[in-house]
């Protein structure tokens, strides 16, 4: 009788294993690229029930149906307020070079954000200026600071930052601020109660727990670094609220940031609405959010954002990077602190190289991430075959995010070169 009963149930959990197998084989190809379908399919196989589990809580990109839904809505509000803003598109082929017209379009398509004419942009390299600039534009507020960021630390940093948000406070600023629930968890735990306490609305973005993971993904983090002030002046990059050194002694943290006035600041303002409404059902819209500005299309510098994450059915920055890399006829300087490239990135940067452009990696000769260096320099020969230079910085972590194009069109932000940057970070 037990060995009937054995064999009964190791018939059964044969039969499960292949009903897993089988209907995971439709979902997995359905729903991934061919090369991510495969591994899925290889460790499944292999292992069907704990391969089942992982696919569970990291298989798909995806977030609770209710934020996608705020998103929607917010996106049809925002479009009462396009008009505001049309006039400052202008005639891009005027002052774009010809050969990237496509990659704008393409990037339009990919994050709903036209190209603005007539915005002022000031690059900023020392975290110091940029915390200085950043606290004197949040004293001269007069109606709202809204600060998304990925690290908002309690160091000497954080704290001058959150001197200026309460003092704006104070004198009945509207304060929003967001921050990564896991990328500033001891932020959530030490300041952030003193600023509720001041009138701040501040809310984590992405909270982990494990009772969301049937909802949500739970590795799913926002990595954006975004500061509006006013609807008039924005800062992004790769800077974090946090001291150089992010707590480290004997390595500073170089980083890029750009600092913008213009018509592109609306746009700014609405990538933080729509994660603010994803958070706390607030929906961000009017005039004073979205002012009018009266800069002259003729002057200045074009400037397009492009939002990217799992809330795109595409990876947005991956496919406007590589057609840029497709388009460039001269040179390419890509900076980044990690590079693990996935295979699409990796082929353009070949091919731009074969076909006789001059390709310059720049990464820091040590990071503060151990594994990821050691997995980024697996890539190097295969860059360096294709005739491409890479350039090792020791002046401290290059921090930044960037590439250039023929000195003609250049990327800054707070997305890194890598498989997770395209596929999982906002």
């Amino acid at each position: 009788m037990v060995s009937e009963l054995s064999f009964s149930g190791s018939s059964l959990y044969y039969i499960s294993e292949w009903a897993v197998r089988l209907v995971m084989l439709g979902i997995v190809i359905d729903r991934h690229p061919l090369r991510s379908a495969m591994v899925w399919l290889l460790v499944i196989f292999f292992l069907p029930w704990p391969g089942l589990v992982l696919y569970l809580f990291i298989g798909e990109n995806r977030l609770p149906r209710r934020r996608l839904r705020q998103r929607r809505a917010l996106m049809e509000k925002l479009k009462g307020g396009r008009p505001r803003y049309l006039k400052h598109m202008g005639n891009a082929s005027s002052i774009v070079d010809q050969a990237f017209l496509p990659t704008i379009a393409l990037t339009e398509n990919l994050g709903h954000m036209p190209i603005m004419l007539g915005n002022q942009a000031t690059l900023l390299v020392d975290t110091q200026r940029v915390i200085d600039q950043l606290i004197e534009d949040i004293d001269a507020a007069q109606h709202h600071v809204h600060m998304l960021f990925y690290i908002f630390s309690i160091d000497e940093t954080g704290q001058r930052v959150c001197a200026a948000l309460e003092r704006a406070a104070a004198r009945g600023v509207a304060c929003r601020v967001l921050v990564d629930a896991q990328g500033s968890r001891r932020f959530l735990k030490k300041l952030a109660p003193q600023l509720k306490a001041s009138g701040i609305k501040l809310y984590p973005s992405l909270p982990v727990s494990l009772l969301r993971a049937w909802v949500s993904r739970i590795d799913l983090r926002n990595h954006r670094k975004i500061a509006v002030i006013d609807g008039q002046i924005a800062y992004t990059g790769s800077q974090n609220i946090v001291d150089a050194g992010y707590g480290h002694k004997d390595m500073q943290w170089i980083d890029l940031t750009v600092r913008l006035t213009g018509s592109v600041v609306l746009e700014l303002q609405a990538v933080f609405a729509g994660d603010w409404v994803a958070e706390n059902d607030e929906t961000l819209e009017g005039p004073e959010i979205f002012p009018d500005t009266s800069a002259p299309v003729d002057a200045g510098n074009a400037v397009q954002v492009l939002p990217s994450g799992p809330l795109y059915p595409t990876e947005n920055y991956q496919c406007m990077v590589v057609a840029a890399l497709y388009a460039a006829r001269h040179r390419v300087v890509i900076t980044t602190p990690y590079f693990v490239p996935d295979e699409v990135f990796l082929e353009a940067i070949e091919t731009a190289a074969l076909k006789g452009v001059k390709v310059e990696l720049i990464v820091p000769l040590q990071s503060d991430q151990k594994l990821v260096d050691n997995a980024a320099r697996a890539y190097y020969e295969r860059v360096l075959k294709c005739g491409a230079s890479i350039y090792l910085f020791d002046q401290g972590l290059l921090h930044a995010k960037s590439m250039t194009i023929d000195d003609s069109l250049a990327f800054l932000g707070s997305s890194n070169f890598d498989i997770r940057s395209f596929a999982l970070n906002f």
